[in-house]
């Protein structure tokens, strides 16, 4: 009997081989490197800590992964390489805040990498609040200090930023605005390139993650003067929160979350939230958030976009009210 093939069978043998090579593909899923887009410099807060999880990220997927460095562009760059990869989860990306405020502005980001659109959101890893820190040449040891010495003059104190539509550019802002202060942003071109530049006295203050300038801050060669948090964090106790030092309603985190590009298949996307989580979750990643002052996140794909969302909505609003521009 001769089998007659009607589209529609047509359709659904397609389908069923589509099935079955997704299948496959999923199992045999990792069976080579694993590469992580890192979108900030080496040793940089975000950078550090997907470092510290490595070992058993390997254990998990059994494959070697590394980091691979692309700082700049408010962390578009490395956006754009993981867009142009292969949607097979050997690429994966370190995504952080300021790859969400780009989506503020079409201009910066052309829509090409829109998280939850060409970039899948998986899970985030861990936010930090900000600390505002300042070289010990400036003549302010408290939050007062500082603001009422750029109250007195105006334009002359300087502060660095991951550039246009960064987090610390945003929080900069909006500090100026609460206060009624007007102090010069001096833009750098990735996260924690500003660094070198604020501890050598080239520029006055920064918006820091704790973890970078806790010792530093210790050991006297930077001056705390307040955190955008609405509690004090243990590795920084000493230095009071925002609203504790004057200044209330302002609160900043740096976050990061891993994503994969537009289209990988979702037993490779489950497989991927599953083995980060698994690295989270361990007892030396939890002692380790809690020494550095980080808060791990974890949630699900859906819970994570839903934050994403939470986040673009709250930063818009600042734009907006802060008469913001951003290119």
């Amino acid at each position: 009997m001769k089998l007659k093939f009607t589209p529609f069978l047509r359709f659904g043998l397609v389908a069923i081989l589509a099935m079955a090579s997704l299948s496959l593909f999923a199992q045999n899923y990792p069976n080579k490197t694993i590469r992580i887009v890192e979108p900030a410099g080496p040793g940089s807060a975000v950078d550090t800590a997907v470092r510290d999880i490595l070992p058993t990220l390997n254990d998990g997927f059994g494959q070697q992964v590394y980091i691979d460095n692309k700082p700049g562009g408010n962390s578009l760059i490395g956006a754009r390489e993981v867009v142009r990869a292969p949607a097979d989860g050997y690429t994966i990306f370190h995504g952080n805040i300021n790859n969400a405020l780009n989506d503020l502005s079409s201009n910066v980001n052309n829509n090409c990498c829109r998280l939850g659109d060409t970039l899948i959101p998986v899970t985030r890893l861990f936010s930090t609040p900000l600390v505002l820190v300042v070289n010990p040449n400036v003549k302010a040891r408290t939050l007062k200090e500082f603001l009422a010495l750029a109250k007195s003059q105006p334009d002359t104190l300087t502060y660095a930023s991951g550039g246009g539509g960064s987090i610390t550019q945003l929080l900069g802002e909006l500090v100026k605005v609460k206060a009624g202060v007007s102090i010069q942003e001096v833009p750098y071109k990735a996260i924690g390139a500003e660094l070198p530049d604020v501890m050598a006295g080239h520029v006055n203050a920064a918006y820091l993650a704790p973890v970078v300038v806790a010792q530093l801050i210790k050991s006297g060669k930077l001056i705390a003067l307040g955190i955008a948090s609405p509690k004090r964090l243990a590795i920084l106790s000493d230095v009071p929160t925002f609203a504790e030092a004057g200044l209330p309603n302002v609160e900043a985190a740096g976050w990061n979350g891993i994503f994969l590009p537009a289209g990988t298949p979702a037993p490779v996307v489950n497989r991927v939230f599953t083995e980060f989580t698994k690295a989270l979750s361990t007892p030396a990643a939890k002692a380790h958030g809690a020494e550095m002052g980080y808060e791990y996140g974890s949630e699900s794909p859906e819970e994570f976009s839903l934050f994403i969302k939470s986040e673009v909505n709250k930063w818009g609003q600042v734009v907006k009210d802060a008469k913001i521009k951003l290119e």
